[in-house]
Parts: structure tokens; sequence; C-alpha cells
């Protein structure tokens, strides 16, 4: 396997970005045994944890990326910067780390045409940010003067966004807007604001939530959702009875102390993930 973490090196201050980021990218990556096997290519998850902003939740990066693993998929786990770094720092690493998986696909037996931007709570957000926002101005001067590529090239092929931040509306997790937007707040809240941003050249969607969630309330995927359908955007939704926020797989894997977040019912998200994928993209 290649299982390696390195720093992403933007030019941050070039990018009207104040602080320096220390966003990172761990890959997991499958051997390949040309001389045993039929050659194929995988598809790659790359996966953005939660965390509001503030911190990368450890339950939401290398165990969805395992699982990916058992699942066939390839993996990298994206860790945005946080905060005081803002906006757009987030989305210019998630369209750094489309690239760099892009320009390793032939290398690594990646399908170029299979990659998946997942995220989960704020991570969601970051994952939406890419997802409909590959094609905007905000991205122009990075791809033509830093990245040397087409927004076609940084645009992934779907999205999988667990229990998301999406809304900058009256249903907002609003720290993590405070955070990801710190002085820039007023200017960039309409902006980031992802049901908004959805149009006709957003990838498909799978997404999956609880009605229980008191930290990100049901209405964000459910604006998402109902921009998706506006637009004629395919999409697979799932909403769980139970569960608090953050869940990760359900499972004890991501169970925290004295079993909190162990929520089982909701560890077929995954299933129904895979099978989602098999629909849309086999």
């Amino acid at each position: 396997m290649l299982h390696e973490t390195f720093t992403i090196e933007l030019p941050y201050e070039e990018l009207g970005i104040k602080q320096q980021g220390s966003a990172t990218i761990t890959t997991y990556i499958k051997d390949v045994f040309p001389n045993d096997q039929d050659p194929f290519k995988r598809p790659l998850i790359v996966i953005c944890p939660g965390g509001g902003y503030n911190h990368h939740s450890p339950r939401e990066g290398e165990a969805i990326a395992i699982k990916m693993l058992d699942m066939g998929y390839n993996a990298v786990v994206l860790r945005y910067s946080l905060a005081p770094v803002t906006y757009p720092a987030q989305l210019f690493e998630a369209a750094y780390t489309m690239k760099y998986v892009r320009d390793n696909a032939a290398e690594w037996d990646v399908d170029p045409d299979k990659i998946i931007i997942a995220g989960f709570s704020a991570g969601g957000h970051v994952a939406g940010l890419l997802g409909t926002g590959w094609n905007s101005k905000r991205l122009d001067y990075l791809l033509e003067n830093v990245l040397h590529c087409s927004h076609e090239y940084v645009k992934p092929d779907g999205m999988l966004l667990g229990y998301p931040v999406i809304t900058s509306g009256i249903d907002a997790h609003r720290a993590s807007f405070e955070r990801s937007l710190g002085e820039k707040y007023d200017e960039f809240i309409d902006e980031v604001s992802i049901e908004k941003r959805v149009d006709k050249d957003t990838p498909p969607a799978f997404i999956w939530h609880t009605c229980e969630d008191k930290t990100v309330p049901l209405e964000n995927s459910l604006l998402m959702v109902e921009a998706l359908r506006k637009q004629e955007i395919p999409f697979d939704y799932h909403v769980y009875a139970k569960g608090t926020h953050g869940l990760g797989l359900g499972t004890r894997e991501t169970a925290t102390k004295n079993m909190g977040h162990y929520e089982p019912q909701v560890s077929s998200w995954t299933e129904c993930f895979k099978q989602w994928m098999g629909v849309m993209y086999e």
C-alpha cells in the first residue's frame, strides 16, 4: 500500500489568504500485482473529515478510508486548513487534492472518471464547496496560474455527504461559518451557502443524515436535496430515525468512550453508498 502524508504547498499569500495553510493529504492506495492479476482500475474517494473547522475528527478520516479500501476503492484523506485560516483556502486545497489524484490516477490504477469527494459535517461543507464551485470564477486564478489545469480537471465525479454543513441560513451550524470565514464573514456568508451554489453542472450526490441531529439540523441536507432536485441532478438520500451528530460509520470502529456515537442502524449507509456507486458509475 502507498500510505504517506505530505503537506499541501500553495502560495497562500499570493492567493489572498493571510494565514499560512497547514493542509495535508494522506494516501491509502492499494498495491497492484500485475504479474498475478488482470489489470483493473479502482474508484477513489477523497475524504474530508468534520470538526467544525476547529479540528479534524479522527473518526471521520482513517476509519472511513479503511472502510473504503474494504469496499474496493482507493482513498485519500484531505485534512484541510482550520481556523484561523479562512475561506477560500479550503476550496483551493480541495481543488489541489483533486488535481493531485488525477495526476496520479494512471500510476495508482485509479479510474479518473470515478473520483468522489466525500465529507462529513464541516468536511461535507468543504466537499460541497468544490462539488458546487469547481466551475466558479473563484478558482480562475488558482487553476490558471498555480495548478495549470482546467476547471473540468478538478471537478469531482460525485459527492458523498454525511450529515453535512450546507446552509448559512437559519438552520446553519453557525460556528462552522464563523470559524471558516473569520473577518470575511459578512463578505462571504452568502457565497458559501452550498444549496445556493447548486447548478446544472453539479455532480451527482449520495447524502445521509439522521432525524435526531441537533448540531447540524436535518434541514441542511433537505435543502441540498431540494436544490439538486430542482436542477435535475441525480441523488440518493437516506435519513435514519435515530442517531446524534458525528456518527462516522456508526460502528464500534468509530464509537467514542462509553460507546458514544455507536448507532449500528446507520452503518448500512456504506452498503447503500456502494450500491449507488454501482448504479451511477458502472
